[in-house]
């Protein structure tokens, strides 16, 4: 037996769900939208960053990669400092010198754990000899 169609769809019905798939549409833009291109600004935000997680971090000097998602800084003390965007915020690991590293598309520097390698595309070898301590 086949159900009569007519008058079972309500007009409150079709209202509702033209509702429900409009606030469903604003929602996927919300989220486009809020998920902007996070960058790292300047050596300046990496230098200030770098200072305030590591103790007794002096900066010296910092370099952004060219995408801005990856930096380097170097203290004073000769000490260097890798930083990469977690989110909002910048998350900052002290590193030794023997564990930054060049490849083709620039710098790489390798951080234990769950940190990951932090890449600095197009920084070039030079750029990190006028950082590194002499």
């Amino acid at each position: 037996m086949i159900l009569p169609l007519a008058g079972a769809v309500t007009p409150w019905a079709l209202a509702g769900l033209g509702v429900g798939v409009g606030l469903g549409g604003a929602g996927v833009a919300w989220l486009c939208t809020r998920r902007r291109d996070r960058r790292i600004g300047s050596p300046e935000d990496v230098a200030a960053a770098a200072e305030s997680a590591l103790t007794g971090f002096t900066v010296a000097g910092g370099v952004v990669g060219a995408d801005g998602q990856g930096a380097l800084a170097v203290a004073t003390d000769g000490r260097v400092a890798a930083v990469k965007l977690h989110g909002r915020r910048m998350v900052v690991r002290e590193i030794p010198w023997a564990r930054v590293r060049s490849t083709t598309k620039g710098i790489v520097a390798e951080v234990e754990g769950r940190f990951g390698p932090v890449m600095l595309a197009g920084v070039d070898v030079l750029d990190i000899r006028r950082l590194a301590p002499r």
